[in-house]
């Protein structure tokens, strides 16, 4: 009876035991923890997955988007009228009178004049595309401008120069830029005319990361053209005996 009871005790142990490094070694795992020789890594197991790279099939697919900046979609221009000097106010003697009349003629002053009515034509860009080809380490860009020109009261026809700027750039370093004073035949002053302007000489290196950003756009801040002619240069006389 004392050996059936043993018998009982050590089967039942060695049940333990073996559920217990079976537990072991299924949580055995890479890292060796709890590694006991049950679960040792398998040398044909694939490695495990890297940081996705970018292909060389995708870079060449890739040509930057091209976005339009705020404040730079729309263009006006209007005409310069000689500000008429402030009228005089004459004096009736009256101080309270004299303060109220002179706060009028001041507050006339300080409010802005409707510019709508000075407005020669207004320049907006509808629509932005680009294309792109690669050829000896670089990236050659074709970027189109599409929009319309609505005449305003002031407009007569004629030609229209409209400065649009095209510009690459790579986090905070520009690769190209470039303004371009882009002029259009407005014969009809009672409809919009539409446009569309292309720079096909955008060049910059080939990118290695699809992190390229193009802008295309109205640059009021860009210089005009000077029409003035070039001074002469005075001869100096020459002296005589």
């Amino acid at each position: 009876m004392a050996f059936r009871i043993s018998s009982s005790r050590f089967l039942a142990g060695l049940a333990l035991t073996g559920f217990m490094l079976a537990a072991a070694g299924c949580q055995s795992g890479d890292n060796g923890i709890l590694n006991l020789g049950f679960g040792k890594k398998d040398p044909t197991a694939p490695p495990p997955p890297q940081d996705p790279k970018v292909l060389a099939s995708q870079l060449n697919a890739y040509c930057p988007r091209v976005t339009v900046r705020d404040g730079t979609a729309f263009f006006n221009t209007y005409v310069n009228e000689v500000q008429k000097p402030k009228p005089k106010l004459k004096k009736t003697g009256d101080a309270a009178a004299d303060a109220a009349a002179q706060a009028a003629a001041d507050a006339a002053a300080a409010t802005p004049p409707d510019d709508s009515a000075r407005i020669i034509y207004q320049a907006s860009i509808s629509d932005v595309t680009r294309d792109c080809s690669r050829a000896d380490g670089q990236l050659t860009m074709k970027i189109a401008v599409a929009g319309k020109i609505v005449p305003g009261p002031k407009f007569t026809p004629g030609t229209i120069t409209m400065p649009i700027r095209t510009a690459v750039m790579h986090g905070t370093d520009v690769l190209y830029s470039q303004i371009h004073q882009y002029q259009v035949q407005v014969t009809d002053p009672s409809v919009a005319t539409q446009f569309v302007f292309t720079d096909s000489n955008v060049v910059v290196p080939a990118p290695t990361a699809p992190d390229y950003q193009a802008y295309a756009g109205y640059d009021e801040t860009a210089p005009k053209a000077t029409t003035d002619k070039p001074k002469r240069k005075r001869k100096k006389a020459t002296a005589t005996n």
